[in-house]
C-alpha cells in the first residue's frame, strides 16, 4: 500500500462514542380529566462505526382530548437502537385512569370513583408515573398530574388538581436545560394546577390545558370542566461527539443543527425522520 494510502488508514476513526439525549414526545392533557404524561427520557452513550447510517425520529407530541376524551400518547423518539416512548395521555371524562407511557398520563374520578394515573415505561425505566384523580362524590371532581421524567405527577384531592411532575436536567448542549415535565391535571375542582419543570403545561380554571413545550417533550394540561387539554410538546434528539473524533451528516428529512461546545460537536435534531453519520 502506498505511504499516503496507509496514513489515511490510519488517521481514519476507527470507532467514536456518541453520548445522546433522546427525548420522546409527551402526551395530550384530557378534556375534563388527568395532564399528560411527559415523553420518555434517556440519555447515556452508545459507540457507533464511521461511515455508517444511523436512523433518527423526533417524536411529536400528542393531541388534548375533546369533548370529555382522553389524551392522546406522544410519539417515540429514537437514536439507533434507543427508543424513548411517548408519554401517555391524561384520563378523561368519567372515571377514566390516566393511559401509559414514557411517563404515564394522570388519572381523574367522578361520582367518588377515583382512577389511577398510568404507569411509567420500566425497560429502561424512562419517566414516572401519573397521579391519581380525585373526587367527593358530590360537587367536586379532581384529576392528578401527568408523570415527569423526575418526578410523579401529584394525585389530586377533593378540591385541588395534581400538578404535573417535574422533568430532568441535562447539560448535553453545553448549558443545563430541563426536559420532559408532565402537565397538570384539569378537572373540575377549586384549584388549577401547574406544570412540570421541563415543559408540562399548565390547566387553568374554566379554560383549555396549557401545551407542553415543544422539543422538551412535555405532557399537555389537563382541560377545565369539559374543556379541551392541551397537546403535548414534541421531543428532542441530541447527539454529541469529540471534534477529534468524527464530523456528522444530517440526512435529508431532518431538522437540526451542529454547534461546538469546546472540544466537542453537538447536534441538536428537532423534527423528522432519516439517517445521520459520522466519518
Amino acid at each position: 500500500m502506498p505511504i499516503l494510502g496507509i496514513i489515511a488508514t490510519q488517521n481514519r476513526p476507527q470507532g467514536l462514542t456518541v453520548d445522546y439525549l433522546v427525548v420522546a414526545g409527551g402526551a395530550g392533557g384530557a378534556s375534563y380529566g388527568g395532564g399528560g404524561g411527559a415523553g420518555g427520557y434517556l440519555s447515556s452513550a452508545l459507540s457507533i462505526t464511521p461511515s455508517t447510517n444511523y436512523t433518527v425520529t423526533v417524536g411529536a407530541g400528542g393531541a388534548g382530548g375533546v369533548y370529555d376524551s382522553n389524551g392522546v400518547a406522544g410519539s417515540n423518539s429514537v437514536f439507533s437502537t434507543v427508543t424513548s416512548t411517548g408519554g401517555g395521555g391524561g384520563g378523561g371524562g368519567a372515571d377514566a385512569a390516566g393511559l401509559g407511557g414514557g411517563s404515564g398520563g394522570g388519572g381523574v374520578g367522578v361520582s367518588g370513583n377515583p382512577r389511577a394515573g398510568g404507569t411509567a415505561t420500566a425497560s429502561p425505566t424512562q419517566g414516572n408515573n401519573g397521579g391519581a384523580g380525585s373526587s367527593d362524590g358530590v360537587t367536586y371532581t379532581s384529576a392528578g398530574g401527568g408523570g415527569g421524567a423526575g418526578a410523579v405527577g401529584a394525585n389530586a384531592t377533593n378540591v385541588a388538581n395534581g400538578a404535573g411532575g417535574n422533568g430532568t436536567a441535562s447539560s448535553i448542549s453545553g448549558s443545563s436545560v430541563t426536559y420532559a415535565g408532565g402537565g397538570g391535571g384539569g378537572g373540575y375542582a377549586v384549584t388549577a394546577a401547574a406544570g412540570g419543570s421541563g415543559g408540562g403545561g399548565a390547566s387553568a380554571a374554566g379554560t383549555a390545558g396549557t401545551a407542553g413545550t415543544a422539543n422538551r417533550g412535555g405532557g399537555g394540561g389537563g382541560g377545565w370542566f369539559s374543556a379541551f387539554g392541551g397537546a403535548g410538546g414534541s421531543g428532542i434528539v441530541i447527539l454529541k461527539v469529540l471534534t477529534s473524533t468524527g464530523t456528522i451528516t444530517i440526512g435529508g428529512g431532518l431538522t437540526g443543527s451542529t454547534a461546538t461546545d469546546g472540544s466537542y460537536k453537538v447536534t441538536t435534531i428537532t423534527a423528522g425522520t432519516g439517517n445521520v453519520s459520522w466519518a
